[in-house]
């Protein structure tokens, strides 16, 4: 009876463990020469981004089934990233849509590859006024070697050189 007991306590924590939000966000940027394109693609938890749109927006969004609720979220999401060149020039990102993918909730963006582009200024605060545990990492890839940035509520924005 005992183990019995401890086996339903210990499912119901993994159950709520896995319920859980992550708190955590990967963003790549992409430089693709053959496009000519920085592609930018954001890869949030769905159950972040679900619990996201229902305390930022309207508590019965529904991700899983609304177009209107994952434009919602990828609206959102392009407003809280941003790239400008290394002297603060914008890099206008047009917001291309989102997309659910098994656990995921994904994001894509893209502008055009600035010409004499030596590194970025990026910001990413998505979700971290609602969730300050909340990290966002960015993967910069295309220029050399991957470079990494990780964001979260005490970051404001960053640089890199290529």
């Amino acid at each position: 009876m005992r183990r019995l007991l401890a086996l339903l306590l210990l499912a119901a924590v993994c159950g709520q463990l896995a319920a859980h939000e992550m708190k955590t966000a990967l963003t790549k940027v992409l430089f693709n020469q053959r496009s000519g394109n920085i592609e930018v693609m954001h890869r949030f938890y769905v159950h972040d981004a679900e619990h996201g749109v229902k305390q930022l927006f309207d508590k019965g969004a529904d991700l899983l089934n609304s177009e209107q609720t994952q434009h919602t979220f990828s609206r959102y999401v392009s407003e809280h990233f941003a790239l400008t060149s290394l002297s603060g020039d914008a890099i206008n990102l047009t917001l291309i849509g989102g997309q659910l993918d098994g656990r995921f909730f994904w994001v894509y963006q893209e502008a055009t590859i600035p010409t004499g582009l030596d590194g970025l200024r990026i910001k990413h605060n998505a979700l971290q006024a609602l969730w300050p545990a909340q990290v966002n990492t960015v993967n910069v890839e295309g220029r050399g070697e991957v470079k990494s940035l990780s964001f979260d509520n005490k970051t404001g924005w960053q640089q890199l050189s290529f």
